[in-house]
Parts: structure tokens; sequence; C-alpha cells
């Protein structure tokens, strides 16, 4: 019976430098063989995810944004904009608070690169991949069209209470590596995006799956009826997972699917 399958991108498919093993393009080769459903399921937005890298590895569908946007076979099915007016009154929280931040979009994204500490190198890799679609938030206060959006702290577990008390009732704060907080809308999460896409598709639970790596990854791994954790990742993820695989550079897709007889 067909399955949907649910692939976090990043420390899932590949690694930091974007390397995908051999082992994973095999994996989703034999799922298509199935006639199984693929979907990336990331917590970058629609614009930070490459298709010429990813979508030719057979996958039917996107779930971006931790679960604010949703397509399946190229078409647009659902999209959460928060709304200007929220959205501009915590850019003035944040740069009150003295905060290096990105705000994500559908389409663009928005960065002052001088916020961020000096020597960061999370500007520069954001330009060197999308060029003209990184803009200013300065300037453009007027036409943010945000999703979600990350936040960088040289001193974040101290400062994440802070950021709670004053945002904390309209969005999720998921903290990161090092760092990094990753901030949603409330209500919105990888998992409400996968019931979402599945009831739009007609997909039954129990035939969901999802790989994950990391703490962004807790509610779907959760929420589907199985899920796998790669082995070299969170611990948090993998004390959510029913299954732990092997390391991504272990065959841990391969691993993982073969676990449940669905290659």
């Amino acid at each position: 019976m067909r399955k949907a399958l649910f692939f976090d991108i990043d420390g899932t498919i590949w690694d930091k430098e974007n390397r995908i093993p051999d082992s994973t393009r095999e994996a989703f080769r034999l799922l298509k063989g199935q006639g199984h459903c693929l979907f990336l399921c990331s917590g970058r937005t629609r614009v930070f995810i490459p298709d010429a890298k990813l979508m030719p590895l057979g996958f039917d569908g996107v779930l971006a944004g931790c679960g604010t946007y949703g397509e399946f076979q190229g078409e647009e099915k659902f999209y959460y904009r928060i709304p200007l007016e929220d959205i501009r009154r915590t850019n003035d929280i944040l740069r009150e608070m003295g905060a290096a931040y990105v705000f994500e979009g559908r389409h663009m994204l928005y960065m002052d690169e001088e916020r961020f500490p000096e020597g960061s190198m999370f500007p520069k890799v954001l330009n060197e991949r999308l060029g003209e679609k990184v803009v200013r938030v300065t300037g453009n206060e007027g036409s943010l069209e945000v999703s979600k959006f990350c936040v960088n702290y040289m001193d974040a577990q101290e400062r994440q209470k802070a950021l709670e008390e004053e945002i904390g009732k309209s969005f999720t704060i998921i903290q990161r590596e090092g760092d990094f907080m990753e901030i949603v809308p409330k209500g919105f999460s990888k998992a409400t995006g996968i019931q979402k896409i599945c009831g739009i598709l007609g997909v039954a639970h129990e035939d969901t799956y999802s790989f994950g790596d990391s703490t962004n990854d807790l509610d779907m791994l959760s929420y589907t009826a199985h899920s796998v954790a790669m082995g070299d990742g969170a611990q948090e993820a993998k004390d959510a997972a029913e299954y732990v695989t092997t390391g991504l550079w272990e065959d841990g897709i391969l691993n993982g699917c073969k676990h449940y007889g669905l290659i």
C-alpha cells in the first residue's frame, strides 16, 4: 500500500556541506519504485529550498517553514503569512533587544547584516546561496512577507527567556544548536503541516512516516504513525522517534526504510 514519507533536509538528507550520500539517493529511487509519496519537510522557507538539487531525487511535495507552507506536484496548497502589523511590531522588539535575525518568507529573506556578530558566516552563506532574494529589513518594513524567523544570540539561552516574555504569546521558540533560535507562529509546526497536507490528499495517518535529526523535528517525529531519527542526530530527536537508524553517512535513510519494509 502507498505510504507518505516526510524528510527533514539538513542533517537528514544532506550534511553541512549539502552532500547527499549515494545510499540516500538509492533509497529514494527504491521508494519511488514502490509507489510511495515523498515530501521534503523543512524548517527552511520555500525560497531557501534548492529545487535543482533536491526535487530530482523524486519528491512529490514540499512542506516548508515549519508547517506554514505546503505544495504538492508543484501546486501551492496552503500558506500562512504573519500579519504585517505583527511582524513590524516584532521587528521593533528585536531591534530594541539588540538581536541579529532573519525574517523568512515564501519568496524572500530579510536581513540586516550589521546586526550579526563580527565574523558570523550566516549572512555570507545566505547571500551566496540566494543572492538578490536576500534584502534588507531596514527600508522594507512596509512590505515584509514573513512566515517565520530565526534569531542569533551569542548568549542564546540567557536571552531566550527575555524573548519569550516579549513574543511568547504569539510565537513558539525552538532552541537549536549553539546560539540559534528558530521562531514559528503559534499553532504551526512540521506536524501541523503534515496533518494539513494529508487531509488535503486523503492520506491515512497510519500510512505516514517521518525522518529527522533535530529539535525542530520533534513534533513531526511524535506525530507521524512511524518515525525515524538519524543516529548522529540530537538526543531529543532520538528520544521522540519510534526507531533510531544509523548516521547520515552510515546509510541512515536506507536502513530506516529497510527497517519498516518500505523498500
